[in-house]
């Protein structure tokens, strides 16, 4: 079991992340879930046994999904962000941003961890009027377990973001879980 995944070994619990991410490929081939492509709307819909779950964005279509809301993103903030994907949970009214970051030598994405604070503010700013609450993930590898990514992982929780290692547990998405038999 990872890090902050919980239940048995007739429970799948979380998503596992590789370097290659589809999160809408890897809910498709849960047990219990389903993917529709939203025939006018944007991004796609997630069902749990045939009940609507959350909504998923990729990078472009998170702003088709704010216009399809009144929002003009460019009257709230002053350039575009766009998250390696989005899903909006509607059961807990929550957006999870959800950035993947997977890293085999040091390079830019070091940088790139710092800037979760702003970016989790700017996404807030552009939901807030449809009342969500906004959570920033860092999906990282192995390779930021290392010990000089301390001090960028500490920040990262202080600033109430957050950071899972390989995988991203369905809970803690508030997504339900399926159990099976034995």
């Amino acid at each position: 079991m990872k890090t902050g995944g919980y239940g048995g070994g007739n429970t799948i619990t979380g998503l596992n992340f590789e370097a290659k991410v589809d999160l809408q490929k890897l809910l498709s081939v849960l047990p219990g879930y389903k993917i529709n492509k939203n025939v006018n709307k944007a991004g796609v819909n997630v069902y749990f046994e045939g009940i609507p779950v959350a909504r998923c964005f990729r990078k472009h279509d998170f702003y088709v999904f704010l216009n399809e809301s009144g929002i003009d993103w460019k009257q709230i903030i002053s350039k575009r962000l766009l998250p390696d994907d989005a899903m909006l949970v509607s059961n807990i009214k929550t957006l999870f941003i959800i950035e993947v970051k997977y890293q085999q030598v040091a390079g830019s994405v070091d940088e790139k961890l710092q800037t979760s604070d702003f970016k989790r503010k700017q996404y807030l700013k552009l939901v807030a009027s449809l009342g969500l609450t906004v959570e920033y993930v860092y999906v990282l590898n192995d390779w930021f377990k290392k010990p000089e990514y301390k001090d960028v992982l500490d920040y990262i929780n202080s600033v109430n973001c957050h950071y899972k290692f390989s995988e991203l547990p369905l809970y803690w998405l508030g997504l339900p879980v399926k159990r099976f038999e034995e």
